[in-house]
């Protein structure tokens, strides 16, 4: 049993409950959650990729767009040349078997670790209505990726744009089992003005996220 499954058996045992939720539990906070209507919202008749790609740049993200995954490595070789770094990247595994060597990159698909410079992800989707990227945590995505380089390099398909926070939560429940460990929202690069109301970029985490838009 893991430490989260335990912590919560305890709480549903002080409930008198038994420590695993049963189907019909399960199937009531289905129904409640798909029976409670949206709250209030902004007016938004947008193009959900026009606005996405409008609200990151907004946030300081940089985004080039693509026409397929192919072209994925001969445009991180760009960016990472226009800023002067090194060829060399951690991957998440699903891009593992497009062309690095190809684009002159050398890409290692593993979780990135001290002195790593440029991380490369995915999302599970991405929020038009912030220019968010969402990303969940799991063996094949791990978080390290898009937090500890200071290069944050996320490939965004198209058909994972979603109008706003309310979609991207619904995707999640429709096509993940059971929660992930971690749900991470990255709204451009990482920022803080606590010293003398000044912002600084990359305080906690990546000082640059550019975004591939792709088919």
């Amino acid at each position: 049993m893991s430490a989260r499954e335990s912590i919560l058996g305890r709480i549903r045992a002080r409930q008198g409950k038994s420590a695993v939720p049963t189907a019909a539990e399960r199937d009531a906070v289905r129904t409640h959650i798909a029976a409670h209507p949206h709250n209030a919202r902004p007016r938004g008749e947008w193009d959900v990729v026009a606005r996405f790609r409008e609200q990151a740049l907004r946030l300081s993200s940089t985004l080039e767009v693509v026409e397929s995954l192919a072209l994925v490595p001969a445009a991180v070789a760009r960016h990472v040349t226009g800023h002067a770094l090194a060829r060399q990247a951690v991957c998440w595994e699903e891009f593992a078997e497009l062309d690095w060597g190809g684009a002159g990159m050398e890409v290692a698909i593993r979780e990135a670790r001290d002195g790593d410079s440029v991380g490369i992800t995915g999302a599970f989707c991405a929020i038009a209505e912030t220019g968010t990227l969402m990303t969940v945590s799991g063996p094949r995505t791990p978080a390290t990726v898009s937090l500890l380089p200071e290069t944050h390099i996320a490939v965004v398909r198209a058909s994972r744009v979603v109008r706003g926070m309310e979609e991207a939560w619904q995707l999640l429940r429709d096509e993940m089992k059971s929660p992930p460990r971690a749900v991470n929202f990255i709204s451009g690069p990482s920022r803080t003005a606590d010293i003398e109301q000044t912002v600084t970029l990359g305080a906690h985490g990546p000082y640059r996220v550019h975004v591939i838009l792709t088919n």
